[in-house]
């Protein structure tokens, strides 16, 4: 992989192209995240972080994690503004991750409520990375509104189910001049090679390794994943044939030249 070849959001720059979600935590998670998935970026929930009932998680994250606080409970964009400025209050900084959700069963962005949240938010100098469903109308608005980035679901939250939405990833990353970091129901490593490779940016998981039977060696193995797709990426995929086959053998015409004998 190129040295300089680093994830820039904000005018930040990051090496890891790997970011933990919020949702299942544990203290080895966090550690796993970290130590074997290499996370620079990691998610909370205000909420969680503001707690007297519950372990404060900002007391298991390094100081040199950058974090990524979200406005997880928001159902309209005044909601979500709210959080976004309570976050910065408690010192997580400047970086939000817009979560706007009026739908409790699937859990599904409100798309014209994240705009407008993202709109506020990055005129009052956030560095804002809005969740939502990938479509191509939403992600241009999201871009002049003045998203860092946009965060497409793959498939629904906590699922493990995988790239559900990949050709509307693949537009959005062929049409939209911003990091595109796929977010939500990715399970498996090989899902986020795929993404990588497809030219992701980055990719958000939280499920897939909370909920795996040794989360260190799953973590290294989303490491591996996302170096691995990121290199096919840069290097140029090889081409697909639409039909037929096309031998890589040398001997190819001898073989052509002895057919009839």
């Amino acid at each position: 992989m190129q040295e300089n070849d680093t994830l820039i959001i904000g005018g930040h720059e990051f090496h890891s192209r790997f970011i933990l979600g919020s949702g299942k935590y544990s203290l080895d998670l966090i550690e796993a995240a970290i130590k074997n998935a290499h996370a620079e970026i990691i998610t909370l929930a205000v909420r969680r972080a503001n707690t007297k009932e519950q372990e404060n998680i900002l007391d298991y994250i390094p100081k040199h994690i950058t974090l990524l606080p979200n406005t997880s409970g928001a159902r309209n964009a005044r909601e979500a503004v709210r959080i976004a400025m309570l976050a910065r209050e408690l010192g997580c900084g400047n970086f939000i991750k817009i979560e706007i959700m009026r739908d409790s069963k699937y859990l599904l962005p409100d798309q014209t409520e994240t705009v407008r949240a993202t709109e506020i938010l990055a005129k009052e100098g956030f560095i804002v990375l809005p969740y939502m469903y990938p479509d191509l109308n939403t992600a241009r608005d999201l871009h002049n509104a003045g998203a860092a980035a946009v965060m497409p679901l793959a498939s629904p939250i906590g699922s493990n189910k995988g790239l559900c939405t990949r050709e509307f990833i693949q537009i959005l990353i062929d049409e939209i001049n911003l990091p595109v970091i796929v977010d939500a129901g990715i399970g498996r490593p090989s899902q986020a090679c795929e993404a990588m490779e497809m030219g992701a940016a980055a990719i958000m998981a939280n499920t897939a390794l909370a909920t795996a039977g040794d989360i260190p060696q799953m973590a290294s193995a989303f490491h591996l994943a996302i170096e691995a797709g990121r290199k096919a990426y840069l290097a140029g995929l090889g081409r697909v044939l639409a039909r037929g086959a096309a031998s890589s053998d040398p001997l190819t015409g001898f073989l052509h030249d002895g057919e009839g004998q």
